[in-house]
């Protein structure tokens, strides 16, 4: 696909390559507003699933023969289109993973190697469960310490007190991009330069951040940066963690296996060199490749379009659900991208979600893997709206009248 001349935005013509979006559920055509659980995937994506499965079916780095040596060049290459889209120094940087819950495992076992007990790692109280469970179990392992930077009432981390944390014995931060239940969208830039400036190392975890704006890990200067396929319109089980490469040499492997060793014996086993020491095993290659590929198909586009337009599609909507009686919004950070999350005063979320879909209309509800923070605001969990650059204004009017309709039957 060519990927030099940027394509028009244009959501009719957009909407046409995702094929998931013409279908009919109960009777009503789909207005998908999950996004921020999984996106859909363009016909660009499902036909590279297609090809490599019909056509170029084989194991990478191994084969002599002609159809390894195709898989092989394939997945390489996305690897390599990875790497310039985020801006990675050398594709080396760039390990494929399960996703990105694998990818913050990978780092907190391996770079967890590095760190003795009495260190202390720093999140915030905004993080998906991916982000607190495995930095908890570094903990119990290592005799770490986790500490949590507190929140406001509008859901954003309270910078002062970030700064109150951070110490000679911080050697980690771990903080969401963008977070999944309330779209606030972290500093994350002049978060990194102050874990650095008392010797810490940053991870960002970008799985919501990707998919709606431009990435660039070197203007950032995080140490890691993780995310998953699923969300930046790829396929599931696959995803990139992107660490410097002096870092990553440093750190011992994550599991043992082929492909991550250059000599095995009974005595002692040597590892391979960056990428591949990470990545133990016969890989997702057909996730790989179609992952490079969903990167092809964004590369079309100009992202500040997408950004703007995305803004606008959840200005639209908080807009309309505030008109609500009783509608309390969760989460209004003076930065946020296109994620609504919200209650109506008596009407349970679930209630309120399972209504939604009868109406044709896929949206999340719950705790959304972010418990603390539902503690926080005192509340089960919410509704919540997602958007990509696929939806419409005229699906939130749509879903918008689907909301009043639910509340009338449930109040």
């Amino acid at each position: 696909m060519e990927t030099t001349a940027k394509r028009k935005f244009n959501v009719r013509e957009i909407r046409e390559d995702f094929p998931a979006l013409r279908q009919l559920i109960y009777g009503k055509s789909l207005i998908y507003f999950d996004n921020g659980a999984t996106s859909q995937k363009p016909q660009f994506v499902l036909d590279a699933i297609n090809k490599y499965y019909s056509k170029d079916n084989a194991n990478i780095h191994r084969g002599v023969h002609l159809l390894s040596q195709r898989a092989t060049t394939e997945y390489e290459d996305a690897r390599k289109t990875i790497a310039q889209y985020i801006n990675a120094k050398t594709s080396d940087e760039v390990i494929f993973t399960k996703g990105t819950t694998d990818a913050i495992n990978l780092v907190a076992f391996s770079f967890g190697e590095l760190l003795t007990a009495g260190d202390e790692i720093v999140i915030s109280a905004m993080e998906h469960h991916s982000n607190i469970v495995p930095w908890q179990m570094l903990c119990e392992r290592k005799g770490l310490t986790l500490r949590v930077i507190p929140i406001n009432k509008h859901g954003e981390i309270i910078q002062e007190e970030y700064e109150k944390i951070l110490s000679k014995k911080t050697k980690l931060v771990a903080i969401t991009q963008i977070s999944n239940t309330l779209g606030t969208i972290n500093p994350v830039k002049e978060m990194i330069a102050k874990a650095h400036a008392v010797g810490a190392k940053f991870l960002v975890d970008g799985a919501q951040s990707i998919q709606h704006m431009q990435i660039d890990v070197r203007d950032l200067d995080c140490d890691f940066f993780v995310f998953s396929g699923h969300k930046v319109f790829g396929p599931t089980g696959i995803g990139v963690l992107y660490g410097k490469e002096a870092l990553l040499d440093k750190m011992p492997p994550y599991q043992g296996g082929g492909d991550m060793i250059q000599k095995v014996t009974f005595d002692r086993t040597t590892y391979n060199e960056l990428p591949y020491k990470f990545e133990a095993g016969t890989p997702h290659i057909a996730g790989a490749i179609c992952l490079g590929k969903a990167f092809e198909y964004l590369n079309q586009f100009d992202l500040e379009a997408i950004k703007a337009y995305e803004n606008e599609l959840l200005d639209y909507a908080q807009d309309l659900l505030l008109t609500f009686e009783d509608m309390i919004l969760v989460g209004d950070s003076k930065k946020k991208t296109s994620v609504v999350s919200f209650n109506v005063e008596g009407v349970h979320p679930f209630d309120m979600g399972t209504l939604l879909d009868k109406q044709g209309i896929a949206v999340r509800t719950g705790h959304h893997c972010t418990q603390p923070l539902m503690d926080f605001f005192k509340i089960p969990g919410t509704v919540r709206a997602s958007f990509a650059f696929y939806n419409t204004k005229e699906e939130i009017d749509v879903f918008i009248a689907a909301v009043e309709r639910s509340i009338n039957m449930l109040k």
